[in-house]
């Protein structure tokens, strides 16, 4: 078997599994399968009396899981983004909501490719746009991508130089606002701009064609 694609594909991972996930988001990793011999592989990665396994320790390793509360700050506009890369193409979604919970809305589907953190940080570059846009002088941005969160924070350094011009966007547009956080949450709670991105990644590109808004029936 693949264990790169076992892991990339694997859609609820536990234990030791996660954490070589959450190391990994780390690269713009493409998975391409390859078949090859064991001697094959072997002969080409040889293991000598100096091989030292990667470290996988985490603090607080023992501590199964943890419950991410997003604060309800009624004061501060909050931005959620997503991005979608999937067979039928690449879309991103941004939702902006005021302090008074009304919601601006914004999805666009991409006709170029994109990997998964490409898409990402078009999703967040449209919602800053957006929120300036708006005049949104304090801004709280919340997204399900680790890697871009921690970068936009200077946790973590831009490695992939096709992420760099995207981090460096990032960072012209946050000089716009008076006061601006970027916080990682679960996928769970951004499920509303995951939907609007997957949404414009499955609809064809309408052309001339007008598309009035959606709008969600409650039936009972």
């Amino acid at each position: 078997m693949d264990p790169l694609k076992y892991i990339f594909q694997k859609p609820m991972s536990t234990g030791r599994l996660a954490k070589w996930q959450i190391l990994l988001t780390e690269f713009d990793i493409v998975y391409v399968t390859r078949t090859a011999m064991k001697a094959q592989a072997l002969e080409e990665n040889p293991v000598d009396d100096e091989y030292v396994p990667l470290s996988t320790y985490f603090p607080d390793e023992e501590v199964n899981s943890i419950e991410e509360v997003v604060p309800d700050d009624h004061l501060v506009w909050k931005m959620y983004f997503d991005g979608a890369v999937n067979i039928k193409g690449v879309g991103i979604g941004a939702i902006l909501i005021l302090p008074i919970r009304h919601h601006y809305s914004a999805m666009a589907r991409l006709l170029f490719f994109c990997t998964n953190n490409t898409a990402e940080y078009e999703a967040c570059i449209m919602g800053l746009k957006m929120a300036i846009d708006l005049d949104v002088h304090e801004l709280l941005v919340m997204g399900d991508s680790d890697l871009l969160i921690r970068q936009a924070q200077g946790e973590w350094e831009t490695r992939d130089i096709k992420l760099i011009p995207y981090r460096q966007c990032v960072q012209d547009l946050s000089k716009g606002f008076k006061s601006i956080e970027f916080r990682y949450i679960p996928r769970f709670h951004n499920e509303l701009a995951d939907a609007l991105a997957t949404l414009a990644s499955i609809l064809p590109y309408p052309g001339n064609t007008h598309i009035d808004p959606l709008e969600i029936q409650v039936r009972k």
